[in-house]
């Protein structure tokens, strides 16, 4: 008996997935991060995943982004040969239209990251298609559809390598992971696919990341084959590595490792590695032909009650009138509250000062970094009475290597994003005694409710990699590069690294 797929079934169906990701962790996330949290150790990377899951409640509780970067949308289906599909437009059009419905919603409008011509002039599509879509024939009469929305942070930290059949795909995992840097915002998953071909093992790893977490049943039970086995001996070793929520040092650095594998060459062993942030997002459904399939809300007693302060210790900063020997004071580690005005600037907004700079055109009517800070955002777009979207830091390594140009040919002060700074960012840092601080990745939404006030100042045709211009109340951020150059991401995991050593080499 065939199966008659109507065209909006799977449209809304795709719709309503991506609206609903955009806003509900999975709960076996929800519950990960929660136990990671109360058996964290390390303050500062508690109080990361304490702003991650106030994060998540409130974005639960509001139906807005967990993160501003929405994501690239990924779909995996399986289609049942004895399935039909209405009409004549292809599956990937139809696709293709339930992501564009879903990131104009005009409710929870989403942000449009995905650009034509990546070669070229790199052109924002407008409506985040076209997703990279996947599709196996197999036997049956349903369709069987996992949908995800990656963010380019995570994504940008994947990894892919050819090893020898005798290598250790343990020991390649645990060397790559800190080059990784926390741009993939952890605490989170790593995904691994194993075998099959390089384009068969990256997909495999995608695959492994919709599966749910369940590291600590398998823990409870103890592993059953090879599979299972290195699921666990990754997990533990990366903990081990001591990078913790969001690199900043502490226990906890994934929630679980997922693993596929699939046959290969006898002279190959193909590895992909790809990790997922701290706003996982994917969900599932299957479509019989009785209509659309609309996601289930969550409870929100799935969520636990966290709250967060910024402690005795933390300092209010007025960047309006801040100074140079100011911030000279500012010890790595620290927390700051800062208010006043902030500017914005992305890669995109970067280049096209560095090209203005460069033809002796000097920066555009009505900006001037001397003495300010930039934010390092593309904000989501806003609705109802927001003055601004969700909008969360980015990974502040794509800007490193502006970095010189902005502190000695602008008068920047600091810069705020997520993630570690490289090599020659902390020495343009250190040798213009600026500052670096860190904002939380994955909590978009509880920092958006920092900005009280957001107009473009320049590049409004860069969308949302427009320079703006914030007035910020409160926005809670931590010291991650002082003036001497000296790093929290460098400190932090360095010293749970030993602690974490001490514990596992100490007698039982």
């Amino acid at each position: 008996m065939t199966t008659l797929i109507k065209q909006n079934d799977l449209i809304d169906s795709v719709a309503d997935a991506l609206q609903f990701i955009s806003y509900y962790h999975p709960i076996d996330f929800i519950k990960a991060v929660h136990r990671a949290y109360l058996e964290e150790e390390s303050q500062a990377a508690r109080d990361a995943m304490a702003q991650i899951l106030i994060n998540s409640r409130m974005c639960a509780e509001g139906h807005r982004p967990i993160c501003q970067d929405t994501g690239i949308v990924t779909v995996m289906m399986k289609i049942g040969q004895n399935v039909r599909f209405e009409g004549d437009r292809s599956v990937t059009d139809l696709v293709n239209e339930g992501v564009r419905r879903a990131y104009n919603h005009p409710d929870n409008r989403l942000r449009a990251s995905v650009l034509a011509d990546p070669a070229g002039a790199r052109r924002n599509t407008g409506d985040n298609t076209p997703a990279v879509v996947h599709m196996e024939l197999v036997p049956g009469d349903v369709v069987d559809v996992q949908v995800a929305a990656k963010g380019g942070g995570s994504e940008a930290k994947s990894k892919f390598v050819m090893l020898n059949p005798s290598d250790s795909i343990v020991e390649w995992v645990i060397r790559t992971v800190p080059g990784m840097g926390a741009g993939w915002c952890p605490p989170g998953m790593l995904g691994i696919g194993i075998g099959g071909t390089a384009e068969k093992a990256m997909i495999l790893a995608k695959q492994a990341l919709m599966d749910p977490i369940d590291i600590q049943e398998l823990r409870a039970r103890g592993p059953r084959t090879r599979i299972e086995e290195l699921r666990l001996e990754i997990c533990d070793k990366v903990n081990a590595l001591g990078i913790g929520a969001q690199g900043l040092g502490g226990l906890t650095t994934v929630l679980d490792v997922k693993i596929r594998d699939y046959p290969t060459h006898a002279a190959n062993l193909p590895i992909a590695l790809i990790p997922n942030c701290a706003a996982t997002r994917h969900a599932h459904f299957l479509l019989d032909g009785s209509g659309p399939a609309l996601q289930t809300a969550p409870s929100l007693e799935d969520w636990p009650t966290i709250t967060w302060e910024a402690g005795p210790t933390a300092r209010r900063i007025n960047l309006d009138s801040v100074t140079r020997e100011e911030i000279a004071t500012w010890q790595p580690g620290q927390t700051l509250l800062l208010s006043g005005r902030l500017l914005t600037g992305r890669d995109a907004a970067h280049k096209r000062i560095q090209d203005l700079l460069a033809g002796g055109q000097g920066l555009p009517p009505g900006v001037d970094f001397k003495g300010r800070f930039i934010y390092y955002v593309g904000p989501v777009d806003p609705v109802r009475d927001e003055v601004v979207g969700p909008a969360g830091p980015t990974t502040a390594t794509r800007m490193d290597k502006f970095t010189e140009m902005m502190l000695a040919q602008t008068g920047l002060m600091g810069m705020i994003g997520k993630s570690e700074r490289g090599p020659s960012a902390i020495e343009a840092i250190k040798r213009h005694r600026a500052v670096y601080l860190m904002a939380v990745g994955g909590a978009a939404y509880l920092v958006s409710k920092a900005i009280t006030g957001a107009r473009v100042v320049a590049f409004e045709d860069l969308g949302m990699e427009a320079i703006r211009e914030f007035q910020i109340k409160d926005m809670p951020v931590t010291v991650a590069v002082d003036v001497r150059g000296q790093s929290v991401h460098d400190s932090g995991p360095a010293e749970w690294r030993q602690i974490i050593m001490k514990r596992q080499q100490a007698p039982a």
